[in-house]
C-alpha cells in the first residue's frame, strides 16, 4: 500500500476522467445528525481525568486500523480510553486534554471532492470506505471541539511535556508518566455509572439471546461442529451488537478442560458437555462474558452432575458475599472453599479441605486454576491497568461490574482422578453488578442450576431455530 492509499496494480487514470469524477456530485449531508445523549457521561468523565493531571497535556489515542493482508485490514475497534472518554468510533482519532483542561478531538475529516483521494484512496477514500464526518459534524455528534487530523502534530510539538496512554502518536511523555494515566483511566472505569449500566444490559440481553439461538440448533442425537454453534452466536452479536467481544469458546467433550478453547474444530457428541463462554459486545462497545455448560443429551449424567453443583454451589456462594466494602480476595476465598469440598466429596483432593486451602499450597487449583472473575465493562478484561491494591487486594465498591466464574476441570490424561471425571469441564459465568445492598445477576436471564438448565434446553429445541430481527 502506497502512502496515498493506492496500489500498485490500480490503474493509471487519464486526466479526462479525473476532471470527470470533480464533476456532478450532490450535497450529501448527514441525515439525523444531532448530539448523542451519552455526550454528558464523557463529558463528566474528560473533565474528571483532567482534574486528576492538573497543568498537564493528556493524549489519548484510538488507534489505527491493523493491516491484515496488502489493502485489507482487520475490522477496527476503538482504543478503550477514547472511547470512555469520546464515544469516537473512528481510527486515527486523538484526544487532546490541554493543562487548562480545554479537550479537543483530532480527527480524520471525510473525503471531500476537491481532491482525488475520495476515489483513488483505498484506505480513507469515501467511495472507498463511505461517508466520513466532517469535523463539524463531529463536534455536533460528540459534543466536543474537533479538529483536522492534520493540525495535531503541531499541536503536540507546541505543547509542555505530557502523558499519552499509546506512545504510538508521538512522544509526549515518559514510559512511568505514562503509565501512570493508564493506570488513572483504568480505575476511574471501575465504578460504572447508569449510561454504562445500561449498556451493559443491552450487551447482556444480546448475550442471552445468543445463548437460546445456539441452544435452539444444538441436536441432542447427532453431532455437529463446534464451529457452527459458534458462527450461530456470531450472526446474533453481529446482528444485535457491534460483534462478539472475545473470541468465543466452544468447546465439546474435553474440550471444556481448556480454558481458553478458540480453536472451536471439534464437534459435540450425545452424552457429552458442552462449555460455552461467549459475550456480545454492543454497539457503544460494552461487552457481555456469559458461560453456561448444556449436556448436549438434554440430561446431565449423575457423574456430571454432582460437578456441575460443585460448581453452581461455589457461584452461589461467590455471588452471595458481594456488596460494597468486601475485599475481592473474600469473593474469591467463598468460591474456592465449596470448590475445595467439592473435591473433597469427589475423593480426589490428596489432603484435607484446610490443608488444600493454605494459601502455601492452594492444591485445589490443579483442577480449577483460575480464580473466580474479574472486572468488566468496555474490555472483557476491564481496568486491566488499575493496580492490585485497587482491585485483587482492594474492595469492592458500588457501580462495579465484574464476572464470577469458578470452574472445575479435569484433564483427559490425569491419573490423579478417577476415570469416569477425566475430560469433564464445568464452569459457570454471570455478570454481576454490585449494588448499595449486595449484588444483581445481570444476566440472570440464563438458567445455572442444572435442572432450570435441562429444562431451558428442553424449550429452546422445541421452539426451534431462529434467525435475528
Amino acid at each position: 500500500m502506497n502512502k496515498d492509499g493506492t496500489q500498485g496494480h490500480d490503474p493509471d487514470f487519464p486526466e479526462r476522467y479525473v476532471e470527470f469524477m470533480h464533476t456532478g456530485w450532490a450535497e450529501s449531508p448527514l441525515p439525523g445528525l444531532a448530539r448523542r445523549p451519552e455526550a454528558a457521561h464523557h463529558a463528566k468523565r474528560r473533565a474528571a481525568i483532567a482534574a486528576a493531571f492538573p497543568s498537564e497535556t493528556l493524549v489519548i489515542p484510538s488507534g489505527g486500523e491493523r493491516v491484515r493482508a496488502n489493502d485489507t485490514s482487520y475490522r477496527f475497534r476503538p482504543g478503550t480510553d477514547l472511547v470512555w472518554l469520546t464515544g469516537d468510533r473512528d481510527p486515527d482519532s486523538v484526544l487532546v486534554i490541554q493543562p487548562d483542561g480545554e479537550a479537543v478531538l483530532y480527527a480524520r475529516p471525510r473525503s471531500a471532492r476537491d481532491d482525488d483521494s475520495f476515489f483513488r484512496d483505498r484506505v480513507h477514500g469515501e467511495l472507498w470506505v463511505g461517508r466520513r464526518c466532517t469535523a463539524q459534524e463531529k463536534a455536533v455528534e460528540l459534543d466536543l471541539t474537533t479538529r483536522n487530523l492534520a493540525d495535531l502534530p503541531a499541536v503536540l510539538d507546541a505543547c509542555a511535556p505530557g502523558r499519552e496512554v499509546d506512545a504510538a502518536v508521538r512522544p509526549v511523555g515518559d514510559g512511568g508518566r505514562d503509565g501512570e494515566l493508564a493506570t488513572a483511566l483504568s480505575e476511574s472505569r471501575l465504578v460504572k455509572d447508569e449510561w454504562e449500566v445500561a449498556a451493559l444490559r443491552d450487551a447482556i440481553g444480546a448475550t442471552v439471546r445468543g445463548f437460546e439461538d445456539v441452544a435452539r440448533v444444538l441436536p441432542a442425537d447427532r453431532s455437529v461442529a463446534e464451529r457452527l454453534l459458534e458462527g450461530v452466536f456470531a450472526l446474533r452479536a453481529r446482528h444485535d451488537g457491534n460483534d462478539c467481544g472475545y473470541n468465543p469458546i466452544v468447546g465439546a467433550g474435553q474440550h471444556a478442560t481448556v480454558l481458553h478453547w478458540t480453536a472451536n474444530d471439534g464437534r459435540t457428541a450425545p452424552g457429552d458437555l458442552l462449555l460455552m463462554d461467549m459475550g456480545v459486545e454492543n454497539r457503544h462497545f460494552y461487552t457481555a462474558d456469559v458461560t453456561r455448560v448444556l449436556p448436549v443429551s438434554g440430561a446431565f449424567n449423575p457423574v456430571q452432575r454432582q460437578v456441575y453443583e460443585i460448581v453452581y454451589r461455589a457461584q452461589e456462594a461467590g455471588i452471595a458475599t458481594i456488596r460494597p466494602g468486601v475485599a475481592f480476595d473474600e469473593v474469591h476465598q467463598a468460591c474456592m472453599r465449596q470448590l475445595a469440598e467439592g473435591l473433597h466429596d469427589l475423593g480426589v483432593l490428596p489432603v484435607s479441605v484446610e490443608e488444600a486451602m493454605d494459601k502455601e499450597a492452594i492444591l485445589y487449583r490443579r483442577w480449577s486454576l483460575h480464580g473466580f472473575g474479574h472486572m468488566l465493562g468496555l474490555d472483557v478484561h476491564d481496568c486491566a491497568a488499575a493496580r492490585k491494591e485497587n482491585y485483587r487486594e482492594g474492595s469492592l465498591g458500588e457501580g462495579y461490574v465484574l464476572t464470577v466464574e469458578p470452574g472445575l476441570y479435569f484433564q483427559p490424561d490425569d491419573d490423579l482422578v478417577p476415570a469416569e471425571l477425566r475430560g469433564i469441564g464445568v464452569r459457570i459465568e454471570d455478570d454481576v453488578l454490585v449494588t448499595a445492598t449486595g449484588a444483581e445477576n445481570l444476566s440472570a436471564g440464563l438458567p445455572r442450576t442444572a435442572d432450570d438448565v435441562e429444562r431451558w434446553l428442553g424449550e429452546q429445541r422445541e421452539a426451534g431455530p431462529r434467525l435475528p430481527g
